[in-house]
Protein backbone atom coordinates (compact mmCIF):
# COMPACT_ATOMS: atom_id res chain seq x y z
CA UNK A 1 0.00 0.00 0.00
CA UNK A 2 1.31 3.19 -0.67
CA UNK A 3 0.22 5.35 2.15
CA UNK A 4 0.71 2.51 4.66
CA UNK A 5 1.42 4.28 8.23
CA UNK A 6 0.89 7.85 6.93
CA UNK A 7 -0.83 10.32 8.89
CA UNK A 8 -3.23 12.38 6.53
CA UNK A 9 -5.53 15.79 7.20
CA UNK A 10 -7.71 16.10 4.52
CA UNK A 11 -9.97 18.94 4.52
CA UNK A 12 -13.54 19.18 2.62
CA UNK A 13 -13.83 15.34 3.80
CA UNK A 14 -17.71 15.47 3.68
CA UNK A 15 -18.60 14.74 -0.16
CA UNK A 16 -17.06 14.96 -3.32
CA UNK A 17 -13.59 14.71 -4.02
CA UNK A 18 -12.76 15.05 -0.15
CA UNK A 19 -15.01 12.14 0.69
CA UNK A 20 -13.43 10.56 -1.90
CA UNK A 21 -9.91 11.05 -0.83
CA UNK A 22 -10.61 10.28 2.57
CA UNK A 23 -11.25 6.53 1.16
CA UNK A 24 -8.42 6.54 -0.92
CA UNK A 25 -6.20 7.40 1.57
CA UNK A 26 -8.21 4.70 4.11
CA UNK A 27 -7.68 1.93 1.40
CA UNK A 28 -3.98 2.91 0.56
CA UNK A 29 -3.24 2.47 4.51
CA UNK A 30 -3.37 6.49 5.99
CA UNK A 31 -5.10 7.19 8.60
CA UNK A 32 -6.85 10.12 8.04
CA UNK A 33 -7.97 13.39 10.15
CA UNK A 34 -11.44 13.95 7.82
CA UNK A 35 -11.92 17.97 8.68
CA UNK A 36 -15.71 18.79 7.83
CA UNK A 37 -17.53 22.39 8.35
CA UNK A 38 -20.43 20.51 10.28
CA UNK A 39 -21.35 17.22 11.95
CA UNK A 40 -22.82 14.93 10.35
CA UNK A 41 -23.85 11.71 11.80
CA UNK A 42 -24.35 9.58 8.49
CA UNK A 43 -20.55 10.61 7.69
CA UNK A 44 -19.34 9.71 11.02
CA UNK A 45 -21.07 6.02 10.82
CA UNK A 46 -19.44 5.61 7.26
CA UNK A 47 -16.01 6.92 8.45
CA UNK A 48 -16.13 3.94 11.05
CA UNK A 49 -17.00 1.44 8.70
CA UNK A 50 -14.43 2.33 6.61
CA UNK A 51 -11.27 2.64 9.18
CA UNK A 52 -12.90 -0.81 10.09
CA UNK A 53 -12.97 -2.55 6.91
CA UNK A 54 -9.20 -0.87 6.06
CA UNK A 55 -7.71 -1.42 9.96
CA UNK A 56 -6.92 2.83 10.13
CA UNK A 57 -8.00 4.90 12.22
CA UNK A 58 -10.28 8.08 11.00
CA UNK A 59 -10.78 10.89 13.06
CA UNK A 60 -13.59 13.61 12.60
CA UNK A 61 -12.18 17.22 12.79
CA UNK A 62 -15.06 19.42 12.99
CA UNK A 63 -14.14 23.40 12.35
CA UNK A 64 -15.18 26.41 10.17
CA UNK A 65 -12.79 27.84 8.44
CA UNK A 66 -14.24 31.26 8.58
CA UNK A 67 -13.70 30.96 12.57
CA UNK A 68 -10.01 32.02 13.32
CA UNK A 69 -10.63 30.39 16.84
CA UNK A 70 -12.03 26.92 15.33
CA UNK A 71 -9.21 27.42 12.91
CA UNK A 72 -6.50 26.45 15.53
CA UNK A 73 -8.56 24.82 18.12
CA UNK A 74 -8.95 22.24 15.42
CA UNK A 75 -5.15 22.11 14.95
CA UNK A 76 -4.70 22.17 18.89
CA UNK A 77 -6.85 18.60 18.69
CA UNK A 78 -4.50 17.08 15.83
CA UNK A 79 -1.45 18.05 17.88
CA UNK A 80 -2.72 16.46 20.94
CA UNK A 81 -3.01 13.36 19.32
CA UNK A 82 0.96 13.06 19.12
CA UNK A 83 1.25 11.38 15.44
CA UNK A 84 3.03 12.76 12.84
CA UNK A 85 1.38 15.12 10.46
CA UNK A 86 2.97 13.56 7.09
CA UNK A 87 0.16 14.63 4.45
CA UNK A 88 -1.92 18.08 4.67
CA UNK A 89 -4.62 17.69 1.47
CA UNK A 90 -6.37 21.05 0.96
CA UNK A 91 -9.49 20.21 -0.69
CA UNK A 92 -12.10 22.56 1.53
CA UNK A 93 -13.99 24.86 -1.21
CA UNK A 94 -17.07 27.42 -2.25
CA UNK A 95 -17.97 28.71 -5.27
CA UNK A 96 -20.55 31.83 -5.34
CA UNK A 97 -21.20 32.96 -8.97
CA UNK A 98 -21.94 35.75 -10.46
CA UNK A 99 -20.58 37.80 -13.98
CA UNK A 100 -18.13 40.67 -12.92
CA UNK A 101 -20.84 43.83 -12.61
CA UNK A 102 -23.04 41.94 -10.27
CA UNK A 103 -20.41 39.95 -8.03
CA UNK A 104 -20.63 41.78 -5.13
CA UNK A 105 -17.84 42.71 -2.33
CA UNK A 106 -19.24 39.57 -0.03
CA UNK A 107 -19.24 37.36 -1.94
CA UNK A 108 -15.71 38.09 -3.26
CA UNK A 109 -14.45 38.07 0.55
CA UNK A 110 -16.08 35.05 1.59
CA UNK A 111 -15.00 32.99 -1.56
CA UNK A 112 -11.25 33.99 -0.11
CA UNK A 113 -11.91 33.49 2.96
CA UNK A 114 -13.19 29.84 2.61
CA UNK A 115 -10.73 28.85 -0.67
CA UNK A 116 -7.57 30.09 0.60
CA UNK A 117 -7.37 32.76 3.61
CA UNK A 118 -9.02 29.55 6.01
CA UNK A 119 -6.80 27.30 5.05
CA UNK A 120 -3.65 29.14 4.39
CA UNK A 121 -4.00 29.68 8.41
CA UNK A 122 -4.45 25.58 9.22
CA UNK A 123 -1.70 25.30 6.67
CA UNK A 124 0.42 27.14 8.87
CA UNK A 125 -0.49 24.71 12.15
CA UNK A 126 0.16 21.43 10.60
CA UNK A 127 3.69 23.00 8.64
CA UNK A 128 4.72 23.56 12.27
CA UNK A 129 4.12 19.72 13.01
CA UNK A 130 5.68 18.60 9.77
CA UNK A 131 8.68 21.09 10.51
CA UNK A 132 9.19 18.56 13.86
CA UNK A 133 10.07 15.81 11.60
CA UNK A 134 11.56 17.60 8.88
CA UNK A 135 9.10 15.87 6.27
CA UNK A 136 5.74 16.00 4.56
CA UNK A 137 3.45 16.56 1.93
CA UNK A 138 1.06 18.83 1.17
CA UNK A 139 -1.43 19.42 -1.67
CA UNK A 140 -3.52 22.05 -2.77
CA UNK A 141 -6.24 21.02 -4.63
CA UNK A 142 -6.81 24.49 -7.38
CA UNK A 143 -9.30 24.70 -10.55
CA UNK A 144 -8.65 24.73 -14.25
CA UNK A 145 -10.61 27.81 -13.75
CA UNK A 146 -7.74 29.42 -12.00
CA UNK A 147 -5.22 27.98 -15.38
CA UNK A 148 -7.63 29.21 -17.72
CA UNK A 149 -10.60 30.89 -16.73
CA UNK A 150 -14.40 30.83 -16.59
CA UNK A 151 -17.31 33.16 -17.22
CA UNK A 152 -19.10 33.80 -14.28
CA UNK A 153 -16.54 32.72 -11.62
CA UNK A 154 -13.92 35.39 -11.04
CA UNK A 155 -13.78 35.21 -7.38
CA UNK A 156 -13.66 31.32 -7.37
CA UNK A 157 -11.02 31.54 -10.41
CA UNK A 158 -9.16 34.16 -8.56
CA UNK A 159 -9.33 32.15 -5.00
CA UNK A 160 -8.26 28.92 -7.11
CA UNK A 161 -5.03 30.99 -8.67
CA UNK A 162 -3.72 32.01 -4.83
CA UNK A 163 -3.03 28.95 -4.36
CA UNK A 164 -1.21 28.05 -7.77
CA UNK A 165 1.58 31.46 -6.59
CA UNK A 166 1.35 29.75 -2.60
CA UNK A 167 2.17 26.19 -4.21
CA UNK A 168 5.24 27.66 -5.98
CA UNK A 169 6.27 29.98 -3.32
CA UNK A 170 5.78 27.24 -0.20
CA UNK A 171 7.90 24.66 -2.31
CA UNK A 172 10.59 26.95 -1.95
CA UNK A 173 10.25 27.75 1.87
CA UNK A 174 9.75 24.52 2.56
CA UNK A 175 11.34 22.18 0.22
CA UNK A 176 14.94 22.26 1.91
CA UNK A 177 12.89 21.24 5.41
CA UNK A 178 11.86 17.94 2.98
CA UNK A 179 8.15 18.78 2.82
CA UNK A 180 7.02 19.01 -0.33
CA UNK A 181 4.11 20.97 -2.20
CA UNK A 182 2.24 20.54 -5.15
CA UNK A 183 -1.33 21.44 -6.72
CA UNK A 184 -3.61 19.61 -8.54
CA UNK A 185 -6.26 21.45 -11.17
CA UNK A 186 -9.45 19.37 -11.34
CA UNK A 187 -11.89 19.35 -14.58
CA UNK A 188 -15.06 19.31 -14.61
CA UNK A 189 -15.58 16.68 -11.55
CA UNK A 190 -19.40 15.21 -10.94
CA UNK A 191 -20.11 16.67 -7.42
CA UNK A 192 -22.54 18.15 -5.77
CA UNK A 193 -21.05 21.96 -7.18
CA UNK A 194 -21.53 20.63 -10.67
CA UNK A 195 -25.11 19.53 -10.27
CA UNK A 196 -25.79 23.23 -10.27
CA UNK A 197 -24.24 23.99 -13.37
CA UNK A 198 -26.66 24.59 -16.42
CA UNK A 199 -27.13 22.31 -18.58
CA UNK A 200 -25.78 24.49 -21.59
CA UNK A 201 -22.90 25.57 -19.54
CA UNK A 202 -22.09 21.98 -18.72
CA UNK A 203 -21.81 21.25 -22.70
CA UNK A 204 -19.53 23.86 -23.25
CA UNK A 205 -16.96 22.65 -20.59
CA UNK A 206 -17.64 18.47 -22.11
CA UNK A 207 -17.24 20.08 -25.75
CA UNK A 208 -13.79 20.63 -24.47
CA UNK A 209 -12.56 17.90 -22.86
CA UNK A 210 -10.76 15.35 -25.08
CA UNK A 211 -12.62 12.37 -22.89
CA UNK A 212 -16.09 13.90 -23.42
CA UNK A 213 -17.44 13.38 -20.26
CA UNK A 214 -17.19 14.64 -16.36
CA UNK A 215 -14.39 13.15 -14.41
CA UNK A 216 -15.19 11.37 -11.17
CA UNK A 217 -14.10 12.32 -7.64
CA UNK A 218 -12.31 9.31 -7.10
CA UNK A 219 -10.01 9.87 -10.53
CA UNK A 220 -8.80 12.87 -8.54
CA UNK A 221 -8.52 10.79 -5.44
CA UNK A 222 -5.73 8.33 -6.88
CA UNK A 223 -3.61 11.14 -8.59
CA UNK A 224 -3.68 12.40 -4.90
CA UNK A 225 -2.86 9.37 -3.28
CA UNK A 226 0.07 9.14 -5.85
CA UNK A 227 1.36 12.88 -5.17
CA UNK A 228 1.01 12.15 -1.57
CA UNK A 229 3.20 8.57 -1.25
CA UNK A 230 6.49 8.45 -1.81
CA UNK A 231 6.51 7.10 -5.36
CA UNK A 232 6.33 10.90 -5.97
CA UNK A 233 9.56 11.82 -3.68
CA UNK A 234 11.38 13.80 -6.29
CA UNK A 235 7.91 16.13 -7.12
CA UNK A 236 7.13 19.44 -5.71
CA UNK A 237 6.13 22.91 -7.30
CA UNK A 238 4.20 21.28 -9.76
CA UNK A 239 0.39 21.74 -10.66
CA UNK A 240 -0.79 18.92 -12.51
CA UNK A 241 -4.44 19.28 -14.57
CA UNK A 242 -6.91 16.36 -13.87
CA UNK A 243 -9.36 17.40 -17.09
CA UNK A 244 -9.66 14.61 -19.04
CA UNK A 245 -8.16 16.87 -21.51
CA UNK A 246 -9.56 20.18 -21.59
CA UNK A 247 -8.17 22.47 -24.62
Amino acid sequence: MLLAGKHAVITGALQGIGRATVEAFAKQGANVFACCQHEDTQFFADMAALAEVCHVTITPVIFDLLDDTAIKQAAGVIQKSKVPVDILVNIAGANFDALFPMMTQAQLQKTFAINFFGQIAFTQYMTRLMLRNKRGSIINISSISALDGNSGQLAYAASKAAWLAATKTLSMELGPQGIRVNAVAPGVIKTAMTEDLPEEAMSRQLSRCELKRLGLPEEVANVLVWLASDAASYVTGQTIRIDGGMA
